[in-house]
């Protein structure tokens, strides 16, 4: 059922506290124009965040809840997840802070999971400090993946220009042995139904970068172009999917090939988020494809040399905001699409 703009419940995750990320969460709010598209609760303390707002003078009112019941449209909304005092210390890696950042976004996901909000948006995190015996997750996605059905991709996005990888978070020299045509055609068709119904392009055309330099340079600078990844196109591509590839990395973003395709694919995430984040311009977006729930994510850390400060960039979580709604919608219109009968008008004798 198609919604009011304003009654999206758009949660939001706090991510870790001694970072910006509290920060650009409040400013993204301050402009009440928000407050028409979406109805925001961040799953955090309201006096925690009254604390933050006071760092950096922030005019945004919060509405602390103790029930996602409770809820009040065009108010952002604060739920408590927590009740005691927390000690705030900007730019300090700190376990404890860590694990508020967890606590956050588990009860975020278990809300999105039940359905009690729409779509999640998540404040960046300290990899390293949310660690735990109860929390071994290289980060969002891999919980986001065990937590939710489907098949976790990531997908970098702005505007026109959407980067997905093959592999993500492992180290560098693991990439080639985990490159299977599996895995493969997997991330593919992932990408391929995430254009479809998130993005609402009828025929997406996808570009995939090759793992060597110069895509091997036919079997001298490595085979895996050659005997695993053109293999596997060619079987994707006779079966249907618009699938090109592999390209040689170095040139492909220089020369503007990228804007000939709805999506590229790269082997390895730096390959891939390198160009992007030079392109993107501090607007970029980290949507988890794949899955059948929603999450969005600004594309930067918690930087934490600046936190604290009042000087943090929002664009980017506010566009993560945007995003999520633009895919909400069009999921809502690609169901509503898929579940109508094709009416087929007859000829008239």
């Amino acid at each position: 059922m198609t919604k009011n703009a304003e009654n999206i419940i758009v949660g939001i995750s706090i991510g870790d506290l001694n970072g910006i990320g509290s920060e650009v969460v409040l400013k993204t709010f301050e402009d009440s124009r928000m407050l028409e598209l979406c109805t925001p609760v961040i799953f955090a303390n309201v006096k925690t965040l009254s604390f933050v707002k006071k760092s950096f003078e922030s005019t945004s009112m919060l509405h602390g809840i103790e029930r996602l019941d409770q809820i009040v449209i065009g108010k952002i909304n604060v739920l408590n997840v927590w009740h005691e005092a927390v000690d705030i210390n900007y730019g300090v890696n700190d376990e404890k802070i860590g694990e508020y950042a967890i606590r956050s976004f588990v009860a975020a996901t278990k809300a999105l999971k039940e359905g009690l909000i729409d779509v999640l948006v998540t404040a960046p995190i300290n990899k390293y400090n949310i660690q735990s015996e109860d929390f071994k997750f290289p980060g969002h996605t891999d919980y986001l993946d065990q937590e939710l059905e489907g098949n976790a991709l990531m997908l970098m996005v702005q505007d026109n220009l959407r980067v997905g990888l093959l592999t993500d978070h492992i180290p560098l020299n693991d990439v080639a042995s985990n490159l299977t045509e599996e895995l493969i055609r997997k991330k593919i068709e992932t990408v391929k139904q995430s254009l479809t119904q998130d993005f609402s392009i009828n025929k997406p055309k996808i570009a995939v970068l090759g793992l060597n330099p110069h895509c091997g340079d036919g079997g001298v600078i490595g085979k895996e172009d050659d005997t695993t990844l053109k293999p596997a196109l060619k079987k994707i591509f006779e079966k249907g999917t618009l699938v090109f590839g592999p390209f040689a990395a170095d040139g492909f973003f220089g020369s503007n090939q990228y804007e000939k395709y709805d999506a590229v694919i790269a082997v390895y995430h730096d390959q891939g988020l390198i160009p992007f984040k030079t392109l993107s311009f501090g607007k970029g977006v980290n949507y988890t494809a794949g899955l059948n729930k929603i999450r969005t994510s600004p594309d930067h850390g918690t930087a934490y040399d600046i936190a604290g400060k009042g000087i943090a960039d929002f664009n980017s979580f506010k566009e993560a905001v945007y995003l999520a709604i633009d895919i909400y919608n069009s999921r809502n219109q690609y169901a509503e699409i898929s579940q109508k009968p094709l009416k087929i008008k007859e000829k008239q004798s």
